[in-house]
């Protein structure tokens, strides 16, 4: 991972006068003059599943309401015919990008019919944004309606059947987004986290890890480091889930992932690893994969609770996570808040959290995604 250490303002003026000398007047994200443009535009197949012969896939670019420009990957059913067909917006887990999961479900609901767009959050992936590796629980929720305001506008697309999905960390972003924005009509999750709950409160063995003294440790611990960025000009990578011992001295790594596996690893790490740093996840372009999240990313996460409006969702809701999965407190209590009357909650048995990130275990309900948003998104 590319950790960026310089200040933006420092590089700003060369480049501009290079642009200017040489009569350039597209930029780019790799020369810094413009930090929203995409990073890149890779155009071959680098995802951590195989390509599917039945559907149509192309690389895109669109932009959010704060002018960054996502980059996704759209799947179009290659038997579509000419009619307008129902589509769906899909991202996540937390730190992953389009080539992992969130592309994986996106290609296996275009074979069920639907159009479907991956898409790469602001900041990460192939994304743009300045500075890399930071999630923010208002532009990430944006995310998703900008994903909805471009698949409106394809030809193929009809605008009043589209749908969101989010998975892990980017599920209490798709039901956020689903209680602000009324063009969407349908909300499913996967194995979801709130990640306001997460950062705020710390994941802990199905309830809350800390306490209000922890709490007030973590933004200490924070805000520390942010004196620390503001004098080096920098932003210091960390990772996102802050622990406090006894003492009340709060630490964090500074990866998401170790290198190697320790000896007798914590049950959720070893998910985590086997997916994320082995071949059967891995990608570059992944925050989970090769590095870490800016160390203050947390920050506008502990007190922006996502799921405040959550009793505003109305719309057919489908929340799907693991009998075994870590993360199942959070969906559960999801869906005890949502407040519409046509809400399912699906317990997969025997999964875990990250057995619903690839079909490797067979757990991904596929057929009961497709039913949902069949059933839902259809044509009035």
């Amino acid at each position: 991972m590319t950790v960026f250490t310089k200040k933006l303002t420092a590089a700003i003026p060369v480049m501009l006068l290079c642009a200017s000398l040489s009569g350039v007047t597209t930029m780019s994200y790799a020369d810094t003059t413009n930090p929203n443009a995409p990073v890149s535009l890779v155009k071959t197949w680098d995802k951590t599943f195989a390509e599917s012969t039945k559907v149509d896939h192309r690389k895109v670019t669109f932009k959010n309401r704060y002018g960054i420009t996502l980059v996704g990957d759209l799947y179009i059913p290659k038997d579509r015919g000419e009619r307008k067909l129902a589509a769906i917006a899909i991202s996540g887990p937390f730190g992953a990008v389009k080539e992992q999961s969130s592309g994986l479900y996106s290609q296996t609901l275009a074979e069920k019919g639907f159009i479907t767009l991956a898409f790469d959050p602001s900041y990460t992936g192939e994304s743009g944004g300045y500075p890399r590796n930071v999630a923010s629980p208002d532009i990430n929720t944006e995310d998703f309606s900008a994903a909805i305001d471009f698949l409106g506008l394809q030809k193929e697309v009809d605008r009043n059947r589209i749908g969101v999905l989010g998975i892990c960390g980017w599920g209490g972003m798709a039901l956020n987004d689903a209680a602000m924005d009324t063009r969407i009509k349908a909300v499913a999750t996967s194995v979801m986290y709130d990640m306001s709950r997460a950062m705020g409160h710390g994941i802990g063995d199905g309830k809350d890890r800390y306490t209000t003294a922890d709490r007030r440790t973590v933004l200490q611990y924070l805000n520390a480091q942010r004196w620390k960025d503001a004098e080096n000009g920098t932003f210091a990578p960390g990772g996102h889930d802050i622990y406090v011992d006894e003492k009340g001295k709060a630490t964090t790594s500074e990866r998401i992932l170790p290198e190697t596996l320790p000896a007798n690893p914590n049950p959720v790490l070893k998910e985590f690893f086997d997916y994320y740093r082995m071949p059967r996840g891995f990608h570059a372009r992944s925050v989970n994969s090769t590095g870490a999240w800016n160390a203050t990313m947390p920050l506008s996460f502990m007190n922006m609770p996502l799921l405040s409006y959550a009793n505003e969702v109305t719309i057919p809701t489908l929340i799907v996570t693991g009998e075994k999965a870590h993360s199942r407190y959070f969906a559960e209590d999801a869906f005890k808040a949502i407040g519409s009357k046509e809400k399912e909650l699906v317990i997969i048995p025997g999964a875990n959290h990250v057995d619903l990130y690839d079909n490797v275990a067979g757990k991904i309900p596929f057929a009961k995604f497709e039913q949902f948003f069949k059933t839902n998104l259809n044509s009035h």
